[in-house]
């Protein structure tokens, strides 16, 4: 489910996509009151490198509270807007909030391919924005939000700020990268993407 969508860019482009609740924001279960959402440590200056960057910035999240009946789709509306008023006043722009209405069967099953760690989020994203997953990014504090960013093939930072306190493996549930402040994930990104656009002019140069 979409809340924002941005127009279809011109060539297909990576892009950020961030967990939202624990990863971007202080961790406030089920809220959706847009004077109680605070960004979580270190996600203001991360928000400030991440723009620098010129990638797409999209938030990707499960909201069981909609099938659980604490709020609705609408009320959902207010938390994209106070997000996008963060980002702005951070010097970033969120390209788009998609989320996941439903909850897991009582047995744990999942019957839809939209809760991370399934990766349908991040698809229905790049197929909205003309995005590519290859050359990717998703920042999340569990390792549901990792499996999610390996099964659509971006690389993936886990914030481990204690969130994450099941820690069930599995082969897509390792992280490329692991930190601690949204900050320090941030500057990876930019690291990483510096070292690829280097990389790239090099190869052009000797063509």
């Amino acid at each position: 489910m979409a809340l924002m969508r941005a127009p279809l860019r011109l060539r297909p482009s990576p892009a950020v996509f961030l967990d939202k609740d624990g990863t971007l924001l202080e961790d406030v279960p089920y809220n959706v009151d847009p004077a109680r959402i605070a960004l979580a440590p270190g996600a203001g200056e991360g928000l400030r490198m991440l723009a620098a960057t010129g990638l797409p910035l999209v938030v990707v999240s499960n909201q069981p509270g909609v099938a659980l009946g604490y709020f609705s789709e609408e009320a959902l509306d207010a938390v994209a807007l106070r997000l996008g008023e963060l980002f702005a006043l951070h010097g970033a722009t969120l390209s788009g909030f998609y989320f996941c209405p439903h909850v897991p069967a009582d047995d744990g099953s999942v019957n839809c391919a939209c809760r991370k760690p399934a990766d349908g989020l991040l698809r229905q994203a790049a197929a909205a924005h003309s995005l590519t997953l290859e050359g990717s990014w998703m920042i999340g504090d569990i390792l549901n939000d990792v499996e999610a960013g390996r099964r659509a093939g971006c690389q993936t930072i886990l914030i481990a700020n204690g969130n994450e306190t099941l820690w069930q493996p599995g082969p897509l549930r390792v992280p490329d990268y692991i930190v601690g402040r949204f900050d320090e994930a941030a500057a990876i990104v930019i690291a990483q993407q510096g070292w690829h656009a280097a990389h790239t002019q090099h190869l052009r140069a000797v063509a």
